[in-house]
């Protein structure tokens, strides 16, 4: 019974160990015809020390990590290999700071779609988690709005990449 009890408790040990991720207040900016970037914008929480290392979507030909931030007094967005999810704490994904951007979009982002996104998140273990997303993709106006409400207002509108 003991040797029973020990198992059972390195079992769940081993699965506390995984990186446990979650997301929560996923959205995707709606774009218009003809427009070939968008952002994808959520908050992620990581049990453990992680990173977000990579973005994957079947709406787009290139998914990136971004970060915006002002250099200069002038407000810069580049690529970045991975985003640190220190354990327990939230790491927002906003307009105007990092975000994943979906380029070379392969069709118009309409209000009320649903984009599939897939997360790779890395533990300090080198061990990856696949995060399955289904993201609802919010209006212009409305991504706008709440952009400007809440004190971002740096919307991939019309910026080039």
């Amino acid at each position: 019974m003991k040797r029973i009890t020990l198992t059972l408790a390195a079992l769940v040990m081993a699965a506390t160990a995984q990186a446990q991720v979650s997301v929560k207040d996923a959205w995707v900016r709606a774009t218009v015809a003809q427009q070939q970037a968008t952002g994808a914008f959520m908050q992620i929480v990581s049990a453990k020390d992680a990173k977000l290392v990579e973005a994957k979507s079947p709406v787009a030909g290139v998914v990136e990590i971004h970060e915006m931030a002002m250099v200069d007094q002038v407000m810069k967005m580049r690529a970045v290999p991975s985003l640190d999810l220190p354990a327990g704490k939230a790491v927002e994904l906003k307009p105007g700071g990092y975000h994943v951007m979906l380029l070379d979009l392969k069709g118009q982002v309409k209000d009320g779609d649903v984009v599939p996104l897939t997360l790779v998140v890395e533990g300090r273990d080198g061990k990856r988690q696949t995060l399955e997303l289904k993201v609802p993709a919010r209006p212009l106006n409305a991504a706008a709005q709440k952009d400007v409400s809440q004190g971002g207002g740096h919307g991939h509108g019309a910026m080039k990449h």
